[in-house]
């Protein structure tokens, strides 16, 4: 386009208004926004501060040019002399600001192309906006969404009116995206950076699991049981504290289900990779520890309430099950109790047995050996 047709574009705003699903007057100060850089492209430069106003009925446009008042103008863009301000106010006085109008007719084809590229990218930022204000009221949810493109860094995620980004910290560790497949996500946050707003989701975070739960488990809806505590490693291990104020009621196996049918649900949307410990909550830190700690068995909890530290004591045999694999299950039980916790062997646990019974099984298979020998 060579020309802006400014009474088209006038016409236009109502029209792209109703197909963006945008407010009227965010639409005409967008045009005016890009009519302000054409001008600005053809009669000025960057430095300019330019204003367009725009009559929706006629399409006449009033381009406003401020400019400071000064004593030795050193750039006439954006600087007047006080002689020449006082022709366009007489009120003017040095160090204000006057505003000098035109009314263009037309554009040329690089202040066209300008307008242009203004406008679009103004409407896209208004839309992606506009459809993020009504995620905004959704956050903490979780959706369904169609995986639309799969990138390095991200998964990129259709959900109806807007798309959604899953950074790789979001993600479950080895799960599969493939193009145009059914995921559930939960809408995590609306991050405003630099790139404009956009819709953080995920699939990693301890609300995630909390939700599919919630979905499987309809007794969490009347409260009769409840999720107290949540400690996950996205792809590796989950613990969750549950508890019921109900008399009869036994918490870990209402969330586990008859057969294991509830768990092995909620195992069949994050993977079977990542393990579920339900533990029972306890209000005593003791209580609490040794369930966190779960399946180990453990000998001695003794705990330091000011430092909200513990050291726990368990069987040699014990050790590594306590420990965890790379130290996952000490480290979930200490995010799910708040209690940092430090495990050491129980050096007390019968330490004459131990010792005996080996001893003993070298004696007899050198027995054994010197009688095969006679």
């Amino acid at each position: 386009m060579d020309q802006i047709d400014l009474k088209q574009l006038a016409l236009a705003v109502r029209t792209i208004a109703e197909e963006k699903n945008l407010p009227e007057e965010m639409v005409h100060d967008i045009l005016e926004q890009a009519i302000a850089a054409a001008w600005r492209r053809d009669h000025g430069d960057r430095e300019q501060e330019v204003r367009a106003v725009m009559d929706s009925n006629s399409g006449e446009v009033t381009v406003y040019v401020s400019k400071e008042v000064v004593e030795t103008v050193g750039s006439d863009a954006t600087e007047i002399s006080l002689e020449d301000a006082r022709k366009l106010d007489p009120k003017a006085e040095l160090g204000g600001f006057v505003e000098i109008t035109d009314k263009p007719k037309s554009f040329g084809r690089v202040a066209a192309q300008t307008a242009k590229q203004v406008v679009l990218q103004k409407l896209r930022e208004a839309e992606r906006e506009a459809v993020l204000n009504e995620f905004e009221d959704r956050i903490g949810t979780v959706v369904n969404g169609t995986v639309q493109r799969v990138e390095q860094r991200v998964v990129r995620v259709e959900l109806g009116k807007g798309t959604g980004i899953m950074p790789t910290s979001e993600q479950i560790p080895g799960e599969y995206y493939g193009i145009g497949s059914r995921i559930k996500v939960l809408i995590k946050e609306v991050e405003r950076g630099t790139r404009g707003p956009q819709l953080i989701l995920s699939r990693a975070t301890e609300e995630f699991v909390e939700f599919l739960f919630r979905q499987e488990v309809p007794e969490m809806a009347n409260g009769a049981v409840e999720i107290k505590r949540i400690a996950r490693e996205a792809g590796k291990r989950t613990k969750l504290a549950v508890h019921s104020s109900v008399p009869g009621v036994d918490p870990v196996g209402t969330f586990v289900g008859g057969h294991g049918t509830r768990v092995q649900a909620v195992m069949n949307e994050i993977g079977d990779q990542e393990k579920i410990d339900i533990i029972t909550f306890s209000e005593d830190p003791e209580a609490f520890i040794r369930n966190a700690l779960s399946p180990a068995e453990i000998a001695k909890v003794t705990i330091d309430e000011d430092k909200k530290h513990a050291t726990v004591k368990v069987n040699r045999e014990q050790l590594s099950i306590a420990i965890g694999r790379a130290g996952q299950n000490v480290r979930l039980a200490s995010r799910l109790t708040g209690y940092e916790l430090d495990i050491e062997p129980n050096e007390s646990a019968t330490p004459d047995a131990t010792q005996e019974k080996p001893r003993k099984n070298i004696e007899d298979s050198l027995l054994n050996a010197l009688e095969g020998q006679e």
